[in-house]
């Protein structure tokens, strides 16, 4: 995270007044899905024309990961600069392989590495920088994808994403669809397979 990030500033100040690099409160970090929009009104195919009580809304899928914070923010010290080195050169090889497809196999060009920096250069950008590390306590997830509509209002919402013939839109009328499905075997009672 960068140093000057306003939480970065807060997270080096709790930690330097504890005298310790944990913070002493749980922290949250929320991971969105991919796909999510807003959901208009018109969507509503049921509820809409027989009472009009609708509102827009907004389609999501999220996972909230909680924990403690360990925060290395002097990288003058050899545990945050040992920290602070192996983030960014995993951080940037799972980049240069996984986003990038550097692999220098199979034609494909060699990936970048951080050894081709200067070292001083490296050492400066990790002034600039402090690495928070979780340890995990609890995981949450979410899915907001109309599943807790009617029938014929999820119907409406899978035809009006499929209308927008997007990406995202094709998504969403999935995960509608997956979403209501299951929502729908839940309440008859059927035993559903996890994934």
């Amino acid at each position: 995270m960068a140093r000057q990030n306003l939480q970065s500033k807060s997270m080096i100040e709790a930690v330097t007044n504890s005298s310790a690099t944990q913070l002493q409160q749980d922290v949250m970090i929320v991971f969105t899905g991919t796909h999510h929009h807003y959901v208009t009104p018109k969507f509503y195919t049921e509820t809409k024309p027989a009472t009009s009580k609708v509102v827009p809304t907004w389609n999501y899928s999220a996972v909230e990961v909680y924990g403690k914070a360990t925060v290395y923010y002097d990288s003058s010290t050899l545990e945050t600069s040992d920290y602070q080195s192996k983030q960014i050169h995993d951080l940037s090889q799972l980049c240069e392989t996984s986003i990038m497809g550097y692999t220098g196999q199979q034609g494909k060009p060699e990936l970048w590495s951080v050894t081709e920096a200067p070292e001083k250069y490296i050492d400066t950008i990790k002034k600039n920088i402090i690495g928070v590390e979780i340890t995990i306590e609890s995981i949450t997830g979410k899915f907001k994808m109309s599943q807790e509509l009617c029938q014929g209002d999820r119907d409406g919402v899978i035809e009006g994403f499929s209308k927008l013939e997007s990406d995202v839109g094709t998504h969403i009328a999935a995960m509608v669809k997956e979403r209501g499905d299951i929502q729908a075997s839940a309440k008859n009672g059927a035993v559903l397979p996890s994934k």
